[in-house]
């Protein structure tokens, strides 16, 4: 793993940094970790929250209609 260093930050800034990772119960480090893992990460598709919401894990099953096969449509 790669080793990242801030220079440069504002007493007000370490100050708040130090009560959040204190009300996470963490250390600084590893609070300003999740910070950054957060900010980078691309954010979850509506797909992935109906899954995560209404699929089997979370104890919903939906039963689909059956549907009967169609013509396959011509372009002449």
């Amino acid at each position: 793993m790669a080793n990242l260093s801030i220079r440069k930050l504002n007493d007000e800034t370490i100050a708040r940094l130090r009560a959040r990772a204190a009300r996470n119960q963490v250390s600084m480090e590893e609070e300003a970790r999740r910070i950054i893992r957060q900010a980078v990460t691309p954010p979850q598709r509506l797909g992935d929250l109906a899954v995560q919401y209404f699929g089997a894990r979370s104890g919903v099953e939906l039963e689909l209609p059956a549907h009967a096969p169609h013509d396959a449509l011509s372009f002449s």
